[in-house]
């Protein structure tokens, strides 16, 4: 899973490149997630996109969409080479998902808040008709400073939510700045765990770790569940960069831009 990773990581700078810019720092920390879940533990079929097996993913964050199209693309439910149209006016990737055009994406996200109460909405029509599926909504720290979170954490605990899996991309910086500084999510895991939620905390970047976690919990088939994923935001990207508030959007030239990342490091980016 970690040449996934890295392939991910690869086309998410090479589209940034091409594009001039991109919200790059959210895909990146969530790079060694998306890379986790499409790499083995999701199922799903990318020639069926609407497979009625598939486990559901929602990326809440939509602005890190980007990251999820690398993943769709490194999966198959595309061509890598349409990243290369990512934020161009031929071409259909835009920053935000559109759930309308693109093959693999479940919900149009952007708007920060949405994600979760669609994923409870997905996970209580899936019980109610006796589906066994797993739903899987990624939110980001900063995202979890909407009350429309918080609205649909009491609503899965309310209707007890099987199958139903948070991951929170914790790499603690917002659009605006360190988000503990904008406003406290502390105590964050007793925040949860007061939800009636079933919580955990891992690493990450730690790709085995996640990996271990995330099929334990569609194992023990109940929940809901969160997993916090402390990231570092930008990973991949140079040490002036990363886990900064710079590396939320990257602009430039092609050239400014490839010096932002580095290279040929396991875990970081590597030249398509």
């Amino acid at each position: 899973m970690n040449t996934i990773s890295q392939q991910i990581r690869a086309c998410i700078k090479r589209a940034v490149m091409l594009s001039g810019g991109g919200h790059a720092g959210g895909s990146l920390s969530a790079a060694d997630i998306l890379a986790c879940l499409y790499g083995g533990v999701l199922t799903y079929d990318p020639q069926n996109p609407e497979w009625e097996l598939r486990d559901r993913l929602i990326l809440s964050k939509g602005h890190s969409g980007l990251g999820l199209y690398a993943a769709l693309a490194v999966s198959g439910y595309f061509p890598t080479a349409d990243l290369d149209t990512f934020g161009m006016a031929d071409g259909y990737l835009m920053n935000h998902p559109d759930a309308h055009v693109i093959p693999g994406v479940e919900v149009s996200t952007g708007s920060l808040g949405h994600g979760l109460p669609i994923a409870c909405g997905m996970a209580l029509a899936a019980q109610k008709k006796g589906k066994t599926h797993v739903t899987f909504c990624i939110l980001g720290d900063g995202e979890c400073q909407e009350g429309s979170v918080w609205e649909a954490a009491m609503f899965a605990n309310h209707y007890e939510l099987k199958r139903l899996v948070v991951v929170v991309d914790r790499n603690r910086i917002g659009n605006d700045g360190p988000v503990d500084k904008i406003v406290t999510l502390e105590p964050f895991i007793d925040k949860w765990r007061a939800f009636g939620f079933a919580v955990y905390e891992e690493d990450g970047h730690d790709i085995p770790a996640l990996e271990k976690r995330f099929r334990q919990l569609k194992e023990e088939a109940d929940g809901p569940y969160v997993v916090v994923a402390n990231t570092i935001k930008g990973k991949g990207l140079i040490p002036e960069i990363a886990g900064t508030g710079a590396s939320h959007y990257l602009k430039g030239s092609s050239e400014t831009i490839a010096s932002m990342f580095l290279t040929g490091k396991e875990g970081e980016t590597v030249d398509l």
